[in-house]
């Protein structure tokens, strides 16, 4: 009787060490397959160029603006190049509300921390008929997507 429980408490103990062993080479393995990233698509499609009215427009579930100047359309981030805050459009600039950096209209910086200005993306209409958005993709800061009346 007494050998019995000696062999189930040597057989216990191996066990234990041979289960940590194990969780020891797995964890190890782990680290040859790299965690999936599931980040939002950085192209992606917008309302209708008729859908925005002349002037500035957030859209925020992808943090920036739309800009519609009649018939030309521009899009600009509207995440600070500072820290990553979301700034808003007061009239004639934008203004960051977390450390008070200050945009023109075109995104270029007029003070405060942000160290650069505020990115463009380049903007098309899809064939269906909806401005389509590259947020990887960086334009030049006189990039105007034109639409014709009869295009959108």
């Amino acid at each position: 009787m007494d050998g019995d429980r000696r062999r189930i408490l040597r057989f216990i103990g191996k066990g234990s060490v041979l289960a940590a062993f194990l969780g020891q080479i797995g964890a190890a393995g782990r680290a040859f397959f790299p965690n999936v990233l599931y980040e939002p698509p950085s192209r992606f499609k917008l309302k209708r160029p008729e859908d925005y009215p002349d002037g500035y427009t957030f859209v925020s579930p992808h943090r920036l603006f739309v800009i519609r100047q009649k018939e030309a359309f521009h899009v600009i981030s509207a995440i600070c190049t500072h820290l990553g805050c979301t700034v808003q459009w007061k009239d004639t600039e934008f203004d960051c509300p977390c450390h008070g950096s200050r945009f023109r209209p075109d995104g270029t910086v007029i003070s405060g921390p942000a160290p650069r200005p505020l990115d463009w993306f380049e903007t098309t209409v899809s064939p269906d008929g909806f401005l389509e958005v590259d947020s990887a993709t960086d334009v030049a800061r006189d990039f105007r997507l034109l639409v014709g009346k009869g295009k959108a």
